[in-house]
């Protein structure tokens, strides 16, 4: 079974409008709570919603019942003392990508007679914690799975960790001296690596070096396509691509080796037309180019073995199944299926060897395996405060027309309501600008403004049409939910690209969810904020989430974080990494999970320290000044100790708010 891609329900989703209608006048159920989340969608048959209304986790593609509930993890990192916000790691997720990527190539070449074997490489770049390289290279340990690199310091990565001889090293990115001496150091240690060649002055000093060190190269050349890939990356490849040789600069190449006797050094040919490819024709297209390049080269003597097909594997973050940049109209099935029966076809019609196929799937791999849980900590309601309204004497006449219209409003003329406050609510900021209006009056009409707006709200939910000014009223009298976490730290792309990235409540999902909301974290920068959800055509402003129970944990899941995003966040605001958690299935269990190993994130010293703070001598200052104050009488003693250890606390502490 295709687990990248799971099969629309076929059911119609709600609207905002919709769910807001739905959540107070219908009985809310499971399936309701998937039509809005779409989590089955997203969820690659990992994740989805259980019958108590908590998100479950099914990490094993061959053990579909074996489900964890998030909420007991949730539980048992709390009696274990894990501050939140956290990252959870389900490493069975990272395994099961891995080996279903190989197992359908392997399906796929058997099925078509391909007589090319399929070896596939990690990108280190979408995500290179230890924890996470160490698993994909253990997974594909008997698939013969590697990694590749892209700088210097993934390359001494890959060195140490990709040490099945059997498997491939390939190296992107540009490349200095250095970074070629180590690829030599590589094959000199038995180690398959594949040096990509990026640009053309690469070759003359990879020429140069392997003279030196008397060691044959491994040499891929990486072509210049002229189709474009689908999606937010297009733009990375066609004639304007970052990286890559021309034709000319191919066939220069090969000439240039074939005079330095080190001809029989080519290998690989390699393409990339962009990450989180969109539509499948793009892969159609670029198969079809890249084979009949490949195949014109072999018939002159170059002696390729392998093909690099690159990366761009989408997964469906909204579960749209369209060609949405945040989703893909394919699976993983069909992906492989186009790229060997492509090779195939156009290699037998050349009558040149089917070529080894290398991939770069990266985000595929790794973006179900990894969560951000956060709780939220409170709710900013634009309509939230309120203030006495009652009459005063000599009030102003806009006050007064106000409350007129509060008290006077019917069902019938909400379009006439809506344009009288709009107007009213104008005037009295005009007066208020022009002192003739009072700050206890301009609070009174912010105040019935507010509520007669959720009066026009309640009255137009049931209505067949709605005017498109009062559509735009739900969204006015959305919440901002305050959630403890940075957004530039944890959601990264949400902020710089506008990636669509699901964000589910952890449990409660069997009760109606009564609030459309946004999201705020607890940074200082105006655009620490997620505006954009999954909706029923196109983005969404808001989500719909439950009202907020004093006293009781309501958390979010913030989920496919597992690509780009666990490596990309910042020292914004000095809050540093997430603590986290590294989760393994064990159906033994009375739970179905134990928490292998636990990770603590930044502490305050520890981010301070990075932005070259010395947290000691920080402490010192503060204990001399307390110590003055002390001396001068103004603290006493024991209250100068406490307020040394509570600064020194603070500095060990972790940097998120403690809730």
């Amino acid at each position: 079974m295709n687990k990248l891609n799971n099969p629309s329900s076929g059911n119609k989703e709600f609207s905002s409008n919709e769910l807001a209608s739905t959540a107070l006048n219908s009985s809310w159920t499971i399936d309701d709570a998937e039509k809005a989340y779409r989590v089955k969608r997203w969820g690659n048959g990992y994740f989805d919603i259980s019958e108590c209304g908590n998100i479950h986790v099914s990490p094993r593609y061959d053990q579909p019942d074996l489900k964890i509930n998030l909420r007991e993890v949730i539980n048992e990192m709390a009696e274990e003392g894990i501050e939140f916000p956290a990252v959870i790691r389900f490493h069975d997720i990272l395994r099961s990508q891995v080996e279903q990527l190989n197992k359908t190539f392997r399906a796929k070449i058997e099925e078509a007679d391909y007589e090319g074997k399929y070896l596939g490489v990690f990108p280190v770049k979408v995500n290179q914690m230890r924890e996470v390289i160490e698993e994909i290279v253990d997974a594909g340990s008997r698939f013969n799975y590697g990694l590749e690199a892209g700088s210097k310091p993934e390359l001494i990565a890959a060195l140490a960790y990709n040490t099945n001889k059997d498997s491939l090293t390939v190296l992107n990115g540009y490349k200095d001296e250095e970074y070629l001496r180590l690829a030599l150091l590589g094959l000199k240690i038995n180690r398959n690596i594949i040096i990509v060649i990026e640009k053309f002055s690469e070759l003359t000093k990879l020429i140069s070096l392997a003279k030196e060190l008397n060691i044959a190269p491994v040499i891929g050349l990486r072509v210049k396509m002229m189709v474009k890939g689908r999606g937010k990356w297009e733009s990375s490849s066609g004639e304007r691509a970052k990286f890559g040789l021309s034709i000319a600069e191919i066939l220069n190449a090969v000439t240039l080796l074939e005079n330095e006797g080190m001809k029989d050094s080519i290998k690989l040919l390699h393409f990339h037309i962009g990450s989180q490819l969109t539509d499948i024709r793009a892969v159609k297209e670029a198969v079809q180019e890249s084979s009949l390049v490949y195949s014109k080269l072999v018939q002159l003597g170059v002696p390729l073995e392998y093909v690099d097909v690159g990366g761009g594997l989408a997964i469906d973050y909204d579960g749209s199944q369209s060609t949405n940049d945040s989703s893909c109209n394919y699976g993983l099935e069909e992906y492989v299926s186009d790229i060997v029966y492509g090779f195939k076809q156009n290699c037998d019609l050349e009558s040149v060897p089917h070529p080894n196929i290398v991939s770069e799937s990266g985000r595929a791999m790794t973006a179900h395996h990894s969560c951000v849980i956060t709780k939220v900590i409170g709710e900013i309601h634009p309509s939230g405060t309120q203030y006495a309204t009652k009459k005063s004497t000599s009030e102003h006449i806009i006050v007064t027309n106000m409350r007129d219209i509060e008290n006077e409003m019917e069902q019938e003329n909400s379009q006439e309501v809506y344009n009288d406050i709009c107007q009213l609510k104008e005037q009295a900021f005009q007066a208020f600008k022009l002192g003739i209006f009072t700050l206890d009056e301009l609070a009174k009409v912010e105040t019935m403004y507010w509520r007669i707006l959720n009066r026009i709200e309640t009255q137009i939910k049931n209505e067949e049409f709605i005017p498109e000014e009062l559509r735009e009223i739900s969204a006015m009298l959305s919440s901002q939910y305050l959630a403890n976490f940075s957004v530039f730290q944890s959601a990264a792309d949400s902020w710089a690209i506008d990636q669509v990235l699901p964000i589910v409540p952890i449990s409660r999902l069997n009760e109606q969810p009564t609030k459309l909301c946004s999201l705020v974290d607890i940074t200082c920068d105006s655009d620490g904020k997620i505006d954009k959800f999954i909706g029923e055509d196109t983005v969404a402003s808001n989500i719909p989430l439950h009202q907020l129970i004093p006293g009781e944990d309501y958390f979010l899941g913030i989920f496919l974080t597992g690509a780009y995003q666990d490596v990309m966040g910042d020292m914004h605001n000095l809050f540093g990494r997430l603590n986290e958690v590294h989760v393994f299935s064990y159906d033994d269990d009375p739970k179905d999970f134990y928490i292998e190993e636990t990770v603590k994130g930044s502490s305050v010293e520890n981010v301070l320290s990075t932005m070259q703070y010395t947290p000691v001598l920080m402490a010192q200052v503060i204990k001399k000044d307390i110590d003055k104050e002390v001396q001068r009488g103004k603290i006493k003693p024991r209250e100068g100790v406490n307020l040394i250890d509570f600064y020194e606390e603070c500095l060990a502490g972790y940097t998120y708010l403690k809730s």
